[in-house]
Parts: C-alpha cells; sequence; structure tokens
C-alpha cells in the first residue's frame, strides 16, 4: 500500500516522502521506514533529530496512537512542538495593534461610546 508521510523541520517548509509499506502496516512501522529513507538521509543530523523529538503524529490532521493501522492513501503527518503558545501570541499581537483598530472596535460611529 502506498501512504504519504509529512514533516515540516521548520515554517513554510515541508519533507514529503511517499512509502511502500505492506498491508496491515501500522504507525510505528511507517515512522521506522520514514526515518531511514533515502530522501531523509541527505539532510542534515540536526533534522534527523528533530523528527526523533516529535512525539505527535497523525493521520489527516488527527492525533493516532503508534499501533494504528494504515489504509491505502493515507497521509502521516509527523508534528514539531510549538516555539509559541497560539493564545499568548494572539494576545501579544492584539496589544501591539491596539484596540481601537481591530476587530468590533474597527468601525465606529461618529460619538458613539468605545466598545458599542
Amino acid at each position: 500500500m502506498h501512504i504519504e508521510c509529512l514533516f515540516s523541520p521548520g515554517p513554510r517548509q515541508i519533507l514529503s516522502v511517499q512509502l511502500d509499506l505492506p498491508e496491515g502496516a501500522k504507525v510505528a512501522d511507517a515512522l521506522a521506514l520514514f526515518k531511514s529513507s533515502p530522501e531523509l538521509q541527505m539532510h542534515a543530523q540536526a533534522l534527523m533529530e528533530a523528527i526523533d523529538h516529535a512525539q505527535c503524529h497523525g493521520l489527516w490532521a488527527r492525533k493516532v496512537p503508534l499501533s494504528h493501522l494504515l489504509k491505502e492513501g493515507d497521509r502521516l503527518e509527523i508534528y514539531r512542538p510549538l516555539v509559541v503558545d497560539p493564545k499568548l501570541a494572539r494576545k501579544q499581537r492584539f496589544k501591539r495593534q491596539g484596540k481601537g483598530r481591530t476587530g468590533l472596535f474597527a468601525r465606529r460611529r461618529v460619538g458613539a461610546v468605545a466598545g458599542y
């Protein structure tokens, strides 16, 4: 069976490898084959370490355990840890932009009270 395995080592970078696995293969088998693929061996050792540290993986953006059985055409994704908490980043962006120019406060009638 054919599956696609994806890993993003950094922003706007994607490594995609097509894997041929026997029927009944599990996520753990696919990860082992992905790590030993020649496409990955060309890259630096730091990339291999990043893949080893990525503890989260999923199929089509849904987390799955290592024992999950793969099907024909699945897309296995290896997720790297987040650098910044998304909630914190959003808070900081809002603080930088200021409350008067964003969201509900972007347009106000002349003489209206802020927030209404």
